[in-house]
């Protein structure tokens, strides 16, 4: 089994649809959100190598100094999996985008560091 980084990612225009939504319309989708994301971490609980969770601010570190920056980074989870194609499959219809406003998933394998 190898470890998988899955990105959650949300642009500020993936927030339009919500912003429309009653604070009622959106405090049941948030419920109902929570709630089915919960059964995706109790049903993958197996492979679950961190829970991860959300993200905050961003600041970039560079040769030029700290910086502050925007991405579409929102939050993170690690999973173990038999190859990167399982690992993908897993976040079919993740409530991150099918309930939530978020855009995608992104999915990479966790290299080894290599070693001389």
């Amino acid at each position: 089994m190898k470890n998988f980084l899955a990105m959650y990612l949300g642009a500020p225009d993936s927030m339009k649809g919500w912003e429309n939504l009653s604070e009622d319309e959106r405090q049941q989708r948030i419920q109902e959100g929570m709630a089915a994301w919960g059964g995706w971490m109790e049903k993958h609980s197996d492979i679950l190598v961190a829970e991860g969770g959300p993200l905050g601010k961003t600041k970039r570190i560079d040769a030029t100094g700290i910086a502050d920056v925007r991405n579409d980074m929102t939050g993170y989870v690690i999973v173990k999996a038999e190859n990167h194609d399982k690992a993908a499959k897993l976040f079919e219809d993740h409530p991150h985008f099918s309930i939530f406003p978020g855009d995608c998933v992104e999915v990479m394998e966790c290299m080894p560091i290599p070693t001389p």
